[in-house]
């Protein structure tokens, strides 16, 4: 064999042995990021302590993800949020850090009652970390939010929501309480308040809150989206059934829909069943 053409095969070997290091090195580099992302989410110890029966779908798109659940305490008070930030993977995954690192300022700083107050302030801290002005020609990086903040002595539930809504199913009933049409962030439109809706629980209540990921996907025969109203169904056809059980349900009605489809997006469902303090 000619010197230049064993030359040529040596810088081939030696670039692929390269780009097969790299990409090492990327997966070892974003499995690690996955970790630092899970240990800014709320432990299982916490939620166990706060929640009786819940349950928590996560599936990420890559090994990071835009999609973060919370979960905190403050006096009688419990919050629950779940957020979905602009992008997915490693621009998701800090967007999120954000997300985390503002709802604990904010709550472990102030004395709320209603949910609308605390994405006034986390809109304000996300506008000025990313220098958002509300310019035209500004990015619209932000985050859609459903958050609940549930009053044990008065079993009540105070939510706002940056698009997101909540589900509350009673007696084979499902409420949508839909959220406000802008993010947490710069939106399209002019900004305004976020709206706090006030919802008194009952005993066996089962709240749902959930980012879009599980309802865009496409899949089935036909290669459609999922699309609310099945989404719906679904939670009414389970929401009797044992935390563990219905978890298991969604996963599986998610993998049998998806198929052979790629996943398009972060996917979190989280669920829980309300129990009154009387």
């Amino acid at each position: 064999m000619r010197s230049d053409k064993k030359n040529e095969i040596r810088k081939e070997l030696n670039k692929y042995k390269k780009n097969q290091r790299q990409e090492r090195e990327m997966a070892e580099s974003l499995k690690y990021a996955s970790y630092i992302q899970q240990a800014i989410f709320p432990p299982e110890s916490l939620i166990n302590k706060l929640i009786s029966e819940y349950f928590i779908f996560f599936q990420p798109r890559e090994i990071v993800s835009g999609d973060f659940y919370y979960v905190s305490e403050r006096g009688d008070s419990v919050f629950i949020a779940v957020g979905d930030c602009t992008g997915h993977g490693v621009p998701g995954a800090f967007m999120s850090l954000l997300g985390i690192t503002y709802l604990n300022e904010i709550i472990s700083h102030g004395n709320y009652s209603a949910a609308g107050s605390i994405l006034n302030h986390m809109r304000e801290h996300v506008m000025k970390a990313l220098c958002q002005t509300g310019d035209e020609t500004e990015q619209k990086d932000g985050i859609d939010l459903a958050l609940c903040l549930i009053d044990s002595r008065k079993n009540t539930l105070s939510y706002a929501g940056a698009f997101n809504p909540v589900y509350i199913i009673r007696d084979q009933n499902l409420i949508e309480i839909t959220g406000d049409k802008m993010p947490v962030g710069v939106g399209a439109e002019e900004e305004r308040p976020f709206t706090s809706h006030l919802y008194q629980l009952n005993n066996n209540d089962t709240i749902y809150l959930f980012t879009d990921g599980f309802v865009d996907q496409f899949g089935g025969t036909s290669g459609k989206k999922y699309k609310y109203r099945p989404f719906r169904d679904m939670l009414l056809g389970i929401s009797h059934l044992p935390m563990p059980e219905q978890k298991s349900k969604i996963v599986q009605t998610f993998n049998t829909w998806k198929g052979n489809h790629p996943q398009l997006d972060d996917v979190l469902i989280f669920g829980f069943r309300y129990h009154t303090s009387t």
